[in-house]
Formats: C-alpha cells, structure tokens, sequence
C-alpha cells in the first residue's frame, strides 16, 4: 500500500530544494513532534548515493537509524529512494511563489496506516515551518 502526504512552503523552489538536501537543514526540522530530534544527517545527493539520519527522542529513551539509496534524482522537482524494501517518492512543483511538496511511500505493517500518514505528514509540515522561517 502506497502512503502520500503533502504540503504547500510559501517559499521559492531553490530554497525548498536546498533546506531538504542539505544535512544542516534536515538535522533542523526532521522530527515528527517537539520531543524528538535528528542529531546527525549524511546526503550524498546522486543516483547510488546514501542518505542516513539518526532520529532520537530528546529524553534519551529510544533512537532509530533511518537511511537509504537515492535511486532518482531531477534537480528541483524529483527524489525517489529506497529504505529497506520500501521505495518512496518526493515530488517538488514550483507553483507562484510556494512549492509543494508531495511525498508517495510504501507503509509498513508495524503501525497503523494513519500513524505512518500522521507521522510522516508532522515531518512535513515541520519542514514547511522550518524553511518559510529561513531569512
């Protein structure tokens, strides 16, 4: 089952592209809720190329890895990867004067399909906050 969440950045493209491929940025805004952040990130943005965050809860008290295989890039309008056995999709459309973002990933069976959708979808919209608060 394919999962597909979205969100519209009141920013340029350039600068929606920029804060989600760059490893400073994402250490910034990846986390699902306040009490949890990312304290490490690796890009190396090219077909083949590894991605990897490390995403803890601020207590301490759980940490998981969440990393992958870039499998198709288009610069400013298209990422497409692989985590495990699982492909996801991010989709950039440059509309006047925002970007949306669209994001397609296979669900896993761990959790509910509305606790990944709602997972994914806070990521998100911490994302568009995050880059729209950039100068």
């Amino acid at each position: 089952m394919k999962i597909t969440v979205e969100t519209t950045v009141a920013a340029p493209i350039e600068k929606v592209w920029r804060a989600w491929t760059t490893p400073e940025d994402i250490n910034q805004w990846n986390a699902a809720s306040d009490d949890w952040h990312t304290t490490a990130a690796a890009v190396d943005l090219r077909v083949g190329g590894a991605f990897s965050s490390r995403m803890e809860a601020k207590d301490g008290s759980f940490g998981f890895d969440f990393a992958g295989t870039y499998t198709q890039i288009v610069p400013h309008q298209l990422i497409e990867f692989t985590f495990g056995d699982r492909v996801a999709i991010v989709e950039f459309t440059q509309n006047d004067g925002s970007t949306t973002v669209r994001e397609t990933f296979d669900a896993e069976e761990t959790h509910s399909v509305d606790q990944q959708r709602q997972g994914w979808q806070a990521i998100l919209d911490r994302f568009a906050r995050h880059v729209e608060a950039i100068p």
